[in-house]
């Protein structure tokens, strides 16, 4: 379809830096094309560990406590599959990343979602986390700054959830995909980083989304010994090694493209800002998103389904986004809104979903 405004794909429309560029083409021509211990390069795992500890005051042995993984999507995979037992019930946030029911299910278990809300700006209640708690329950599965609703949890509800987790015995799988990726003042904080969380805490993370890395495949598992052991069993018979090339390129990101980053963060955030303002003023509300690169708007008002919205919007008007119910059963009466492409795309899109409404009546 011709002209189509694309806010659908959580894609990055940066480039990768250029540096990392280099550093994977050297790779190459230096025969770096063999495979690499289960675990991933023991230079690669070291300066992670070095990142994490300085960002976020948390510290993991690199040779027995990181595993690198071919992005964080083939995380969340061989995590659930180490910890979730059949018939053991994970609990969820909703709207959720669409990978994350299906990781729970085919490793047997059951997702129980704890339903969010566009009024409390999607964070997760604690409150409803401890009622939804059975004998059954092993583990909590967190993914903020959240895919689709751009929520970050404030640090008062990191630690109730914290404390439920300890008091409950419970496993915690924290995807923080998106932890660079964070606005208005506020600072991601590693949740295995919170008191006693270390040593019942996956700390899952990647290279795709803050090094504009989707394509190479890179992400990573942190985690005691003893559940890494679990998890690195499951990768080396499924994967064996990420890639090596894209692993050297990963390298090269940790150590030279932080202002690159922080470029990165900036645009998406002056994004953020001129998009919210936008779909507010022509009647779509939005909760704030304080992270990664999406908005959220309700389009209940305009009495259409989120399915119904986004495919007229699509047809009648040349911009895509997705159903917010493709998240999770809360995110009815929504559709999420990617702000991975230029500024000067989003006034344009701003301006046809305008005319869309105004279309409706």
């Amino acid at each position: 379809m011709p002209d189509v405004i694309s806010l659908g794909v959580g894609e990055p429309d940066f480039d990768t830096p250029p540096q990392v560029v280099e550093a994977g083409i050297a790779a190459l021509r230096a025969g770096r094309t063999h495979y690499t211990s289960n675990y991933g390069t023991l230079e690669l795992r070291r300066e992670l560990a070095a990142h994490l500890e300085r960002r976020y005051g948390v510290g993991y042995d690199p040779a027995t406590e990181i595993v690198i993984t071919v992005g964080a999507s083939e995380a969340v995979a061989v995590a659930c599959a180490a910890i979730i037992d059949p018939g053991d019930e994970v609990l969820l946030h909703d709207p959720s990343y669409v990978a994350y029911v299906p990781g729970i299910v085919f490793a047997g278990g059951v997702p129980v979602h704890i339903p969010t809300r566009h009024e409390d700006a999607w964070e997760l209640d604690p409150a409803a986390v401890e009622a939804a708690i059975t004998p059954r329950t092993k583990a909590l599965f967190l993914g903020y700054p959240c895919n689709p609703t751009g929520a970050v949890l404030d640090p008062a509800r990191l630690r109730a959830l914290a404390e439920i987790a300890e008091r409950h015995d419970l496993l915690v799988i924290s995807d923080e995909i998106y932890d660079r990726l964070v606005y208005g003042g506020r600072r991601h904080e590693a949740f295995s980083a919170l008191p006693g969380m270390r040593d019942r805490t996956i700390l899952l993370g990647g290279f795709s989304k803050a090094y504009a890395m989707t394509g190479w495949r890179v992400g990573w598992a942190c985690a005691p010994r003893d559940l890494l052991e679990g998890i690195l069993k499951i990768h080396q018979y499924e994967i064996m090694s990420a890639p090596t090339i894209a692993q050297d390129a990963a390298l090269a990101a940790l150590r030279t493209a932080e202002p690159d980053v922080e470029r990165m963060v900036a645009e998406y955030d002056r994004r953020r800002r001129t998009f919210t303002e936008g779909l507010r003023r022509i009647g779509l509300p939005v909760a704030d998103p304080l992270g990664a690169f999406y908005a959220f708007p309700r389009v209940s008002g305009t009495g259409l389904t989120s399915e119904t919205f986004a495919e007229r919007l699509l047809f009648e008007q040349q911009v895509a986004v997705v159903p917010g119910d493709a998240f999770g059963p809360s995110g009815a009466g929504h559709v999420r809104c990617s702000l991975a492409t230029s500024h000067a795309k989003l006034v344009t899109a701003l301006e046809r979903i305008e005319r869309f409404l105004g279309s409706l009546g």
